[in-house]
């Protein structure tokens, strides 16, 4: 599992580490690591043309003592000083002593023109907000540039607490991050701007809880439900869902297919959109008479092409049991009845829906997707999954937020998400927490989207025929 660490944690760490270690070592440690990315992305040091865009204070220091490491094989390297009287006084001695330079930003752009590597030792993680203006045509000059690009720890102009980019920032090929990932690294928007991100070890000490988490194949492996022996259907789960009308019965089909998919042992459908549920999938329990008289579910779907039933979805609150809430069922769920439920709840809505129910724009939730998240969630009592192209999952009680970004831009198709909510749902069935259930569901949604478009267009029927190859992928 891959782990990210606020910015106030691994300043407390690097302190720790700093008072145990002699004076400088830990930046040695550091730009060691950044330089050895450096000549890995060169290919070939001797004779290459690096130019580093130092700013004050630490991260600038990693960037000089990396850049005299490059110089002492043989690269022409310059540095760019954006505050020359306050730029690292060891790497300045460091690299002019490897045989380095220094220039001020007034030559920058012709000598980004003509590099092959432009290390961005700007701004640390530390800063807050964009760029300022007189580091914004440095980042410029190294967009229009043919030169590969390193992030020295953190894009600048990034905020590595929130993933937010508030102005200009700068966009990289490759970040190379030191001790631990920091949460902008792993949430959108930042998250394009960093690249690769490699992970150098400098031997930080940090708590067993961070602040974002994000699952690989073994800890989604770990947690699949799996049949025993003495398994039947009921004993794998049963998952309800509570979907789909007359103008929309396909969001029930779809949503549907998504369970079946998901390891319960047997869905209900409950809705007007039976008979077309039942022509596709036949082995669906279909009932008319509503979710309290549907039979025995060990967790509800409901919303998905709901239309302005209201009905059913408190219908559906009311049980006893976890509930996921989709689409529809997102404006039309009362925020007190789910509050008030004592099941747990997983509530799963994208940008869009998520700034109707904050009461912003969908601009403002892009931009702050940790902070929509945890917002939702304390608001409604419930964990909540915002869809989108870094998937986020919060609980309502706080702790590590799970990032998920395995999927592709080909998702953004119509019933892509009606197939991740029967998905997450049938995994609550099946005896998962909400905020597993949620979490591996969008891993899998996510990776089977990547199966069935291939690089080409794919519909969301083809993504729920490829969770089975992407479960089976995940088990190895």
């Amino acid at each position: 599992m891959r782990s990210a660490y606020s910015v106030e944690t691994v300043r407390t760490a690097e302190r720790r580490l700093m008072e145990r270690l002699p004076q400088g070592a830990l930046m040695q440690r550091a730009a060691a690591g950044l330089a050895a990315a450096c000549a890995e992305l060169l290919g070939r040091v001797y004779g290459s043309r690096v130019v580093l865009l130092v700013g004050s204070g630490d991260n600038g220091g990693d960037a000089l003592y990396a850049g005299a490491r490059l110089a002492r094989r043989g690269a022409g390297v310059t540095a760019v000083l954006l505050t020359p009287e306050r730029a690292h006084p060891g790497g300045l001695v460091a690299l002019r002593r490897a045989g380095g330079s220094v220039t001020g930003t007034a030559a920058a752009g012709e000598l980004i023109a003509r590099a092959d590597l432009v290390v961005d030792g700007i701004v640390g993680i530390g800063g807050k907000g964009g760029l300022r203006p007189d580091a914004v045509p440095l980042a410029e000059a190294a967009a229009r540039s043919r030169a590969a690009v390193v992030a020295v720890d953190l894009p600048s102009g990034v905020d590595a607490d929130t993933g937010e980019v508030r102005g200009a920032a700068l966009r990289a090929d490759l970040t190379v991050t030191f001790g631990t990932h920091k949460p902008g690294l792993l949430v959108d928007p930042a998250r394009d701007y960093a690249g690769s991100v490699r992970l150098v070890d400098i031997g930080l000490e940090l708590p067993a809880e961070p602040a974002l988490e994000a699952l690989q194949h073994a800890d989604v492996a770990r947690l699949l439900p799996v049949p025993g022996a003495e398994s039947d259907k009921y004993r794998r789960g049963v998952v309800g869902i509570a979907a789909g009308s007359a103008r929309y019965p396909g969001a029930a089909v779809l949503a549907v297919s998504g369970a079946l998919r998901g390891g319960a042992g047997a869905v209900r459908y409950v809705g007007p959109a039976g008979d077309a549920v039942i022509a596709r999938f036949p082995e669906t329990l279909v009932s008319d008479r509503g979710p309290k008289k549907a039979g025995r579910v060990q967790a509800w779907v409901t919303g998905p092409g709901a239309g302005e039933n209201a009905d059913t979805v408190a219908e559906v609150l009311a049980a006893d049991v976890p509930v996921l809430i989709d689409a529809d069922g997102l404006r039309l769920a009362d925020r007190g009845a789910v509050r008030a439920r004592s099941a747990p709840t997983l509530m799963t809505p994208h940008a869009g829906e998520a700034a109707a129910l904050l009461g912003v724009s969908r601009e403002e939730v892009e931009g702050a997707r940790l902070a929509a998240v945890r917002e939702l969630a304390s608001r409604y009592s419930a964990t909540v999954l915002l869809k989108g192209s870094t998937t986020l999952v919060a609980g309502p009680g706080g702790g590590p937020v799970r990032v998920n970004a395995t999927g592709t831009a080909w998702l953004a198709t119509a019933g892509s998400g009606d197939v991740l909510s029967g998905l997450a749902g049938s995994l609550l069935a099946a005896g998962l927490s909400a905020r597993d259930a949620g979490s591996v569901a969008a891993y899998l949604h996510g990776l089977a989207g990547r199966l069935a478009a291939d690089g080409a267009p794919a519909g969301a029927h083809d993504v729920a025929d490829a969770v089975p190859r992407a479960w089976r992928d995940v088990r190895g």
